[in-house]
């Protein structure tokens, strides 16, 4: 039997009994590569030689730093700036929604950590305005998305490292459809709620809205420090993350006081989860990478995809169906590293640009955010909400649908992606 029908046989075996997808990873290729020829040490050596890449020790510092906000008081005077100057617009909280995720995305990478920091606040007070509660579910699951395509995002650092692509350069590129995708979704929200005739909040007072503004500046200032920062070269994106780190535990312990040393301890616990995490599924995908080199997987794919595929239109047809379905079973992390090592050489066929296509990966992965069954958002959110994810299920819906559209629009123009690179 062909070692990659045996991987692929195995890793599907042992997702199927709930084995960890990093493990399983892991296992399915070490026992395809035990057919070829290898060496334990040799894999070990790669293992932690990939781990120790500087760029990756970016990830620990953006997942600390938005934990931090979240717990430090950060994310909630954001809100209430943001709730103060357009919440008595029509549709005015749900924009409120859909702005903070995007500061916060700007600051933490993680959509998970978005939808949970934002949904925690937002969920209950959309609620209350009189939204109904699916509705208010699905917008904020979908709205989190949006923290990993906004920079900083862990997915494009990881794409950085394994693509050997400039990180500066991809947060670049994620700047506009970012912006457009938050865009859509400010715009469907105004329009559903003057369908809907939702309420707004009262107006508030010129000196309300200074004062909570000014209250919530130093979360404002955030974004420009780690992304001013990146573009200006006075630091490198790991610096930055780094930099936001401390910036936030100044913040949040000596300007508004709310960081405790319970609080604190909690903060490193989750970070330190969330990081392990990650890193098991990278050292995992090192050892699949391996195997795929050895038996030359991409110089076949490659081969037999220039001689069965006509242009590239049909190309990223494909490969948006693929990672899609992809979404629905693996995380984040894992399908770009599967993937990435496999794709790379055929970018190069149909003249993609390996930054456009991280752009176009990264909104596939937004999508497998909220697809069930591993939708990491749907499951962040209905347990805010305390709802079944079937619920939540159905609130995303027709989020879903515009951000398929975005992809389309993204996929067909690339100029958006490359606006900042040109």
């Amino acid at each position: 039997m062909s070692p990659v029908l045996v991987l692929f046989i195995v890793f599907i075996a042992l997702c199927l009994i709930r084995v960890p997808v990093a493990v399983s990873l892991a296992l399915s290729s070490i026992v395809a590569l035990n057919m070829i020829d290898f060496t334990m040490y040799t894999v070990i050596q790669k293992m932690f030689s990939q781990l120790t890449h500087v760029s990756l020790m970016a990830i620990p510092g953006f997942v600390f730093t938005g934990i931090i906000m979240s717990k430090g008081g950060i994310s909630k005077h954001l809100i209430e700036a943001l709730k103060s100057w357009v919440g008595h617009l029509r549709g005015g909280l749900a924009v409120v929604t859909i702005l903070a995720c995007m500061i916060f995305a700007a600051i933490s990478g993680s959509s998970p950590a978005t939808a949970a920091a934002i949904g925690s606040i937002m969920i209950p007070g959309l609620v209350n305005a009189g939204y109904n509660k699916r509705y208010a579910m699905g917008l904020v699951a979908a709205a989190g998305t949006l923290g990993i395509l906004i920079p900083p995002s862990i997915p494009l650092i990881l794409y950085g490292v394994v693509a050997e692509e400039s990180i500066s350069e991809l947060f670049m590129a994620g700047i506009v459809p970012g912006i457009l995708l938050g865009g859509t979704l400010i715009a469907s929200a105004v329009i559903y709620a003057k369908i809907n005739n939702y309420g707004s909040l009262p107006k508030q007072s010129w000196s309300d809205r200074w004062k909570k503004g000014m209250k919530a500046i130093w979360g404002f200032i955030l974004p420009i420090v780690i992304l001013g920062g990146i573009y200006s070269g006075v630091v490198t994106p790991t610096e930055a993350s780094f930099l936001a780190v401390l910036y936030a535990f100044i913040v949040s312990a000596f300007v508004y006081r709310e960081l405790t040393f319970k609080k604190f301890r909690e903060i490193v616990n989750e970070s330190v989860n969330i990081t392990a995490m990650i890193y098991l599924i990278i050292a995992a995908a090192v050892v699949f990478g391996m195997f795929l080199t050895i038996a030359q997987v991409p110089q076949d794919l490659a081969t037999w995809m220039n001689a069965n595929v006509a242009n590239k239109w049909i190309f990223l047809i494909g490969i948006n169906l693929l990672i899609f379905i992809m979404g629905m079973f693996l995380e984040s992390a894992a399908i770009i590293l599967i993937t990435v090592p496999i794709f790379l050489p055929m970018l190069v066929l149909f003249g993609i640009s390996p930054i456009h296509f991280a752009i176009i990966l990264t909104i596939n992965l937004e999508l497998a955010m909220i697809t069930p069954p591993v939708g990491l958002n749907l499951f962040v959110v209905s347990g805010i909400s305390r709802e079944k994810v079937g619920e939540v299920v159905r609130g995303v819906v027709p989020f879903f649908f515009l951000m398929v559209a975005v992809l389309a629009f993204i996929v067909v123009f690339p100029e958006l992606s490359l606006f900042f690179l040109d």
